[in-house]
Formats: C-alpha cells, sequence, structure tokens
C-alpha cells in the first residue's frame, strides 16, 4: 500500500525492522543509545551543544505542543510566576486552530490572528499586532501547515521576534528533516517541536522539542503538570544521565529512529531530502493537472509536504467513497478535508519516489474513470 499522507508516512524496510525487537529502556546500554540519538537530533536542528538540548515526550506532536505552552508561556493569572503572559497564535489553518485549544485549555491567554489559508503569513500583521499587546510574550507559529499546503518560514519571524523582545513555539511536525531550521541562529526560539513519522520517515510514538538548556531551568515548575514539564524534564537528564527517561519510554520508536537518521545522512541531510520531495511535489502537481484535478494552491506558494486539491464538481462525489475505491488500487490518501470546499489532501513525504508519485498518478485516473467522474470537471 503506497501511503500518500502527511504521517505517518512510508518508510524503509530497515527503518520497521530496527522495531522489531525486545528492549529493555532502563539498560545503560539503551540509556547511551537514546543520549546519543538526541544529540543527533539537537546538531540536526543547528543547536549548540551545552546551550540546547533535544527531549523526547511520548506521544503525538500535539503533547509536545501542549508542554511547550505549558513550560514557556506563563499561566493567564498569577499563580505565583508573575504577571500572566499570552501567546498569539496567527490563524493559518487546522493546526494552528488545534494550538489555539492547547493553550486555552491549558490556561494560557491566547489571542488568534485572522490570516490567509493560502498566502505565506505577513510578518508585518504579526508585527502590528503584538506591538499593539505588549503583555504576549510568544508568538505560536506552525511551519509547514498540513491543512492547507502553505509553509510560513520563521526567519524573517525570528528576525522580528528579537527586535520586539518576544519568543517563538515553533511547530515544525511536518517540516523538521527537510525544512531548514537553525536554531542557533534563532535564540527567540523556545521549543522546534517535531515527531519521528514525518519528514524524518520513521516510525510513530514519541515527540521531540530542541530547546534552550537556560529557559528549560527557568521554567522549571510551570507546567503545572508533571507529564508536561519540559523543565522537570530536562532537570531529570541531569539528575539520572543523558538518554534516562523519567517513565517508560517508546524504545522500539526510538531504535528505529536511529536507522531513519542514518538513512537521513546516506541521502544527504535535510537539503537533499528537500530536493527529493520538492520532485515528488512537482510530479504530483503535474499529473493530477492533467487529469483535470485543479490544486489550491498556485505553484509559487505550495509547500513540498502535502497538497490540498479540489474535489471534482460532481453531484456523487463522496470522499470517503473515492479514498475507499483509490485503496482499492494500493493508494491511501487521507479520508477527511481542512477546507469547507470538498477537497482531498495528497502527501508528497515518506520512503517515496517520482516513480511512485507517477503510479499514484495513475491509480488516481483509474479511480476517477471508475467512479463515473469526468476528470476534466473541477469545482470552480
Amino acid at each position: 500500500m503506497l501511503l500518500l499522507i502527511p504521517g505517518p508516512v512510508m518508510t524503509h524496510p530497515t527503518v520497521r525492522a530496527a522495531a522489531d525487537q525486545d528492549i529493555a529502556p532502563w539498560d545503560n546500554e539503551v540509556r547511551r543509545r537514546v543520549a546519543h540519538l538526541l544529540h543527533r537530533l539537537r546538531a540536526l536542528a543547528g543547536g549548540v551543544e551545552g546551550v540546547h538540548v533535544a527531549m523526547p515526550l511520548p506521544g503525538s506532536g500535539h503533547f509536545m505542543v501542549e508542554a511547550a505552552i505549558r513550560s514557556f508561556v506563563l499561566p493567564a493569572q498569577d499563580r505565583g510566576h508573575g504577571a500572566g503572559g499570552g501567546i498569539l497564535v496567527p490563524a493559518t489553518g487546522q493546526y494552528a486552530e488545534r494550538m489555539t485549544r492547547l493553550a486555552r485549555d491549558a490556561g494560557r491567554r491566547v489571542t488568534t490572528l485572522d490570516s490567509s489559508l493560502t498566502q505565506p503569513l505577513d510578518p508585518a500583521a504579526v508585527e502590528a499586532a503584538l506591538i499593539a499587546d505588549p503583555s504576549i510574550t510568544h508568538l505560536g507559529l506552525v511551519y509547514s501547515e498540513t491543512s492547507t499546503g502553505v509553509i510560513h518560514d520563521p526567519v524573517p519571524m525570528g528576525a522580528m521576534l528579537r527586535r520586539l523582545g518576544r519568543r517563538m513555539i515553533l511547530d515544525a511536525v511536518s517540516a523538521f528533516g527537510a525544512l531548514p531550521i537553525d536554531m542557533a541562529a534563532h535564540p527567540e526560539i523556545d521549543a522546534t517541536i517535531f515527531t519521528p513519522n514525518k519528514c524524518l520517515e520513521s516510525l510513530p510514538g514519541f515527540s521531540v522539542a530542541i530547546c534552550p538548556v537556560d529557559r528549560l531551568v527557568e521554567c522549571h515548575g510551570r507546567a503545572e503538570s508533571w507529564s508536561f514539564d519540559l523543565g522537570d524534564l530536562h532537570h531529570n537528564g541531569i539528575v539520572n544521565g543523558p538518554g534516562a527517561a523519567r517513565f517508560t519510554p517508546p524504545a522500539q520508536a526510538m531504535a528505529a529512529l536511529g536507522v531513519a537518521l542514518d538513512r537521513l545522512e546516506a541521502e544527504g541531510g535535510p537539503p537533499a531530502r528537500l530536493a527529493r520531495y520538492r520532485d515528488n511535489m512537482a510530479a504530483l502537481r503535474d499529473g493530477l493537472e492533467s487529469l483535470g484535478l485543479r490544486p489550491f494552491l498556485p505553484r509559487d506558494i505550495q509547500g513540498p509536504i502535502i497538497m490540498n486539491v479540489h474535489a471534482p464538481a460532481h453531484a456523487t462525489w463522496d470522499l470517503q467513497r473515492f479514498v475507499d475505491a483509490l485503496k482499492q488500487r494500493g493508494v491511501l490518501i487521507s479520508n477527511f478535508r481542512n477546507t469547507v470546499e470538498p477537497s482531498m489532501r495528497i502527501g508528497a513525504i515518506g520512503a517515496i519516489d517520482r516513480a511512485d508519485i507517477q503510479r499514484a498518478v495513475a491509480a488516481f485516473g483509474e479511480t476517477l474513470g471508475a467512479l463515473g467522474l469526468n476528470p476534466m470537471t473541477v469545482a470552480a
């Protein structure tokens, strides 16, 4: 089955094989391997030894997003931590909406900013919102918004935040491993968050944050949750040694990630992986357009991770029915949409290449024909 979804993605057999073993996570040798894994992830993010640290947390990327918000953003009410803080979350898509909910449910004050779903975020609009409310301490930014396919570059945002003395929580869940990030050049970032099962092409099971050490020391005890306290997670590593987990870690998924990082390095690192994904996306767009399907985004805005495509303008269109019929031809896409208009999302990442994309496009054409949908008629 060819998975063309934003994650979990297609993985190489050697990555899956690394998880096919029993592992004692408290064994000293396993701890050393985990410590080395985290060292590699910190280096991959451009973090500086002694200045930044990589920390794993069991669960999906949303778990780490909540942990970062709880740890670094002060509660809305003064609870012994000083004046309350706040976070600005531009409404760039569904994953920004989820960050907003996580922050509100954690008792943090959230300010949202109306934003285009089809254009990169405007730094001037974000700056104006921050200047209008000096009490906002953080920007919550989704680097690659997989509900739309738009990339929101953290570089101009970071420069603006440094000028204003504000900080950033960066959701790089579907960006890390392909799109560039350099923590050493971004002292304003409190957390760069990602998971193994996207551009790193590994297995799900945990999330990771790259954070400045001094900020972790400062925020210890602020999260109002033991599980989600990143300061406590860092403190545990100091007390019990590198690679030591507070609670039972996803040891098999960590072993798989080690092999996935070997493959990333052999490929040529994030720049080479990004080039492959861009080639995948170009082949996907060309192929789908040749069928008469129309992407939501213009080419110059389209990111390399996932494409949103208008559904055929037929009264009989049903996304689940299409997904099921496509699956019978060996290709699986997401069975839910993130737009008001009928649409479908198709991923271009994972252990796949142009030949896989071309195979998928052929399956799309066959499926449209089998369902009686004119592929040259699409939603206006």
